[in-house]
Protein backbone atom coordinates (compact mmCIF):
# COMPACT_ATOMS: atom_id res chain seq x y z
CA UNK A 1 0.00 0.00 0.00
CA UNK A 2 2.89 2.16 0.57
CA UNK A 3 4.29 1.93 -2.68
CA UNK A 4 1.19 2.36 -4.24
CA UNK A 5 0.72 6.12 -2.25
CA UNK A 6 4.21 6.90 -3.05
CA UNK A 7 3.94 6.04 -6.81
CA UNK A 8 0.64 8.10 -6.67
CA UNK A 9 2.12 10.98 -4.90
CA UNK A 10 5.23 11.13 -7.30
CA UNK A 11 3.21 10.73 -10.33
CA UNK A 12 1.27 13.92 -9.17
CA UNK A 13 4.64 15.99 -8.11
CA UNK A 14 5.75 15.30 -11.35
CA UNK A 15 2.42 16.19 -13.58
CA UNK A 16 2.52 19.74 -11.33
CA UNK A 17 6.28 20.41 -12.36
CA UNK A 18 5.68 19.27 -15.59
CA UNK A 19 3.71 22.13 -17.27
CA UNK A 20 5.65 24.46 -15.59
CA UNK A 21 8.99 23.20 -17.39
CA UNK A 22 7.27 22.39 -20.76
CA UNK A 23 6.19 25.98 -20.70
CA UNK A 24 9.51 27.68 -19.27
CA UNK A 25 10.86 30.61 -21.43
CA UNK A 26 14.67 30.19 -22.11
CA UNK A 27 14.84 34.35 -22.50
CA UNK A 28 13.60 37.07 -20.41
CA UNK A 29 13.32 40.28 -22.32
CA UNK A 30 14.92 43.38 -19.80
CA UNK A 31 11.52 45.99 -18.89
CA UNK A 32 13.03 48.02 -21.43
CA UNK A 33 13.45 46.00 -24.46
CA UNK A 34 17.42 46.57 -25.16
CA UNK A 35 18.67 43.02 -23.45
CA UNK A 36 17.50 39.68 -23.32
CA UNK A 37 18.75 37.48 -20.41
CA UNK A 38 19.26 33.52 -22.02
CA UNK A 39 18.40 31.70 -18.69
CA UNK A 40 19.95 28.79 -20.05
CA UNK A 41 23.70 30.42 -20.49
CA UNK A 42 23.28 33.28 -17.76
CA UNK A 43 24.69 35.23 -20.71
CA UNK A 44 22.87 39.15 -21.20
CA UNK A 45 22.78 39.79 -24.77
CA UNK A 46 22.54 43.08 -26.43
CA UNK A 47 19.03 42.44 -28.11
CA UNK A 48 19.56 44.10 -31.38
CA UNK A 49 22.85 44.00 -33.85
CA UNK A 50 25.13 46.97 -32.76
CA UNK A 51 24.28 49.80 -35.12
CA UNK A 52 19.99 49.26 -34.26
CA UNK A 53 18.05 50.17 -31.44
CA UNK A 54 15.35 48.82 -30.08
CA UNK A 55 12.28 51.05 -30.56
CA UNK A 56 8.39 50.24 -31.10
CA UNK A 57 8.97 46.86 -30.31
CA UNK A 58 11.32 45.87 -33.36
CA UNK A 59 14.77 46.79 -33.94
CA UNK A 60 15.38 49.72 -36.07
CA UNK A 61 18.06 51.55 -37.82
CA UNK A 62 20.56 49.83 -40.33
CA UNK A 63 23.12 46.93 -38.66
CA UNK A 64 26.90 48.30 -38.64
CA UNK A 65 29.30 46.24 -40.37
CA UNK A 66 33.03 45.44 -38.83
CA UNK A 67 36.31 44.82 -39.71
CA UNK A 68 37.83 42.10 -37.71
CA UNK A 69 40.00 44.57 -35.17
CA UNK A 70 37.13 46.63 -35.08
CA UNK A 71 34.66 44.43 -33.82
CA UNK A 72 37.10 43.58 -31.15
CA UNK A 73 37.76 47.71 -30.18
CA UNK A 74 33.58 48.00 -29.85
CA UNK A 75 32.90 45.64 -27.53
CA UNK A 76 35.78 47.24 -25.98
CA UNK A 77 34.37 51.05 -26.08
CA UNK A 78 31.46 49.61 -25.29
CA UNK A 79 32.44 48.77 -21.62
CA UNK A 80 34.19 51.59 -21.21
CA UNK A 81 31.50 54.42 -22.21
CA UNK A 82 28.53 52.41 -20.66
CA UNK A 83 30.12 51.10 -17.80
CA UNK A 84 28.58 47.73 -18.43
CA UNK A 85 30.98 44.92 -19.44
CA UNK A 86 30.01 44.05 -22.93
CA UNK A 87 32.44 42.27 -25.06
CA UNK A 88 32.45 40.31 -28.38
CA UNK A 89 30.87 36.74 -27.39
CA UNK A 90 33.29 33.47 -28.51
CA UNK A 91 31.48 31.02 -30.83
CA UNK A 92 29.96 28.64 -28.37
CA UNK A 93 28.40 31.57 -26.93
CA UNK A 94 26.95 33.02 -29.90
CA UNK A 95 26.24 29.89 -31.59
CA UNK A 96 24.05 29.27 -28.55
CA UNK A 97 21.00 31.60 -30.01
CA UNK A 98 21.11 29.89 -33.02
CA UNK A 99 17.64 28.68 -34.04
CA UNK A 100 18.71 25.54 -36.63
CA UNK A 101 15.23 24.93 -36.93
CA UNK A 102 14.67 28.46 -38.47
CA UNK A 103 15.82 30.06 -41.76
CA UNK A 104 16.55 33.49 -42.31
CA UNK A 105 17.00 34.06 -39.89
CA UNK A 106 17.96 31.39 -37.70
CA UNK A 107 17.17 33.49 -34.64
CA UNK A 108 14.15 33.79 -32.80
CA UNK A 109 13.18 36.56 -34.41
CA UNK A 110 10.41 37.65 -31.61
CA UNK A 111 13.18 38.21 -28.82
CA UNK A 112 16.48 39.40 -31.57
CA UNK A 113 13.88 40.76 -34.08
CA UNK A 114 15.49 41.95 -37.45
CA UNK A 115 18.70 40.40 -37.11
CA UNK A 116 20.07 40.74 -40.08
CA UNK A 117 20.72 37.22 -41.89
CA UNK A 118 24.32 37.16 -42.44
CA UNK A 119 27.05 36.42 -40.56
CA UNK A 120 28.66 37.81 -37.13
CA UNK A 121 32.11 38.10 -35.32
CA UNK A 122 32.51 36.11 -33.13
CA UNK A 123 36.18 36.48 -30.51
CA UNK A 124 37.29 33.14 -31.00
CA UNK A 125 40.66 32.91 -33.24
CA UNK A 126 41.36 30.35 -36.00
CA UNK A 127 44.75 29.51 -36.20
CA UNK A 128 45.73 27.37 -39.07
CA UNK A 129 49.45 26.69 -40.67
CA UNK A 130 48.17 29.19 -44.02
CA UNK A 131 46.73 31.30 -42.00
CA UNK A 132 44.52 33.36 -38.98
CA UNK A 133 41.14 33.82 -38.89
CA UNK A 134 38.29 34.25 -36.67
CA UNK A 135 35.11 32.15 -36.00
CA UNK A 136 31.85 33.61 -37.33
CA UNK A 137 28.22 32.55 -37.17
CA UNK A 138 25.33 32.98 -39.47
CA UNK A 139 22.11 34.25 -38.78
CA UNK A 140 21.08 32.62 -42.29
CA UNK A 141 21.27 29.55 -41.74
CA UNK A 142 22.68 28.74 -38.52
CA UNK A 143 26.11 27.62 -40.01
CA UNK A 144 29.61 28.05 -38.03
CA UNK A 145 33.18 28.55 -40.32
CA UNK A 146 36.52 29.76 -39.89
CA UNK A 147 36.96 32.55 -41.81
CA UNK A 148 40.44 34.47 -42.74
CA UNK A 149 41.19 38.28 -41.70
CA UNK A 150 41.36 39.55 -45.24
CA UNK A 151 38.88 43.66 -44.87
CA UNK A 152 35.76 41.56 -44.79
CA UNK A 153 32.86 43.63 -42.50
CA UNK A 154 30.39 41.53 -40.77
CA UNK A 155 27.93 42.09 -38.08
CA UNK A 156 28.02 42.10 -34.40
CA UNK A 157 25.97 41.38 -30.94
CA UNK A 158 27.45 41.85 -28.02
CA UNK A 159 26.96 40.04 -24.92
CA UNK A 160 27.89 39.70 -21.11
CA UNK A 161 28.02 37.84 -18.53
CA UNK A 162 25.49 38.47 -16.10
CA UNK A 163 25.64 40.30 -12.01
Amino acid sequence: MKIAQLSTLFLTCLLGILPIAAFAQPYIISPDGSEVADQKTGLIWRRCAEGMVYSGGTCTGTAKLFTDQEAVTHGTTQASSTGIAWRLPNVRELASIVNKSLRNPSIDSKVFPATPSHWFWTSTPFVDVNYVGAWLVSFDNGFVLSYRFSGFSYHVRLVRNSQ
